[in-house]
């Protein structure tokens, strides 16, 4: 019996360290922060633009069903980030009186807001749900990741012209293109003070513009999170 004991207190004096170390490991492992690489795909760039649409690769290629389209569509004209960009948008179209009809004051940031905020909701559900599931087109944004910054400038730029189908081809972009022009066509009707061809067509590029903007963001977002984090990363000790 006495044996009995000295040989199990002898393996437990023995298993202690090893325990110890693994649970070192262990809780190191937790406590680590997680690489930038995992929190690439956040909701918002920069806290406010919406980032739902963002795919970081093609690698093992899914296509969107309608549903998953209008879904997508949905958490970009409600997220709290396209209020947001609503209501800057007003305000700038009412600091330039672009639409004399509306007013100024409260009453007419608030005919502002509504019709900025009608901009990028039916311009989501064109580009985004619509268009793309009657032309059978993918909607979200490839990103490239890799390669020299001219290269994925480029790259970003070009896929407001050049998308991906739901078969996995390549495709003249409508989704983008003939989305935002009738986004434009629908908003014709709540801007009385800018009903013309040129009116239109200036909108039309000022948006097809913002969305080359954004993928151009996009792209680049991961990259620019890294360069913060080494500016802010904390300076280890002095031995």
């Amino acid at each position: 019996m006495r044996s009995r004991l000295a040989l199990l207190a002898s393996l437990s004096i023995v298993g202690i360290p090893h325990c110890s170390r693994a649970q070192q490991s262990a809780d190191r492992a937790i406590e680590a922060p997680k690489p930038v690489e995992s929190r690439q795909e956040q909701k918002r760039l920069f806290g406010i633009i919406p980032n739902n649409k963002t795919s970081p690769t093609l690698i093992n290629y899914k296509p969107l069903t309608a549903g998953q389209k209008f879904k997508l569509a949905s958490e970009d004209a409600f997220d709290r980030g396209t209020f947001v960009l609503a209501a800057l948008f007003a305000g700038k179209g009412q600091l330039m009186n672009a639409n004399p009809s509306f007013g100024q004051g409260v009453k007419g940031y608030a005919h502002y807001f509504v019709t900025s905020y009608a901009d990028w909701a039916v311009g989501d559900y064109m580009t985004e749900a619509v268009v793309p599931t009657l032309l059978h087109q993918d909607p979200r944004y490839f990103r490239k990741g890799s390669g020299g910054g001219f290269r994925r400038l480029t790259y970003a730029m070009g896929q407001i012209f050049w998308t991906h189908t739901d078969s996995g081809g390549h495709a003249f972009n409508f989704s983008e293109i003939g989305g935002n022009a009738g986004a434009v066509a629908i908003a014709q009707a709540y801007y009385p003070d800018n009903r013309s061809a040129g009116n239109a067509a200036t909108q039309l590029a000022v948006q097809v513009g913002m969305d080359m903007a954004s993928n151009i963001v996009k792209e680049f977002y991961p990259d620019i999170l890294k360069l913060l984090s080494k500016k802010h990363a904390t300076v280890p000790p002095q031995q």
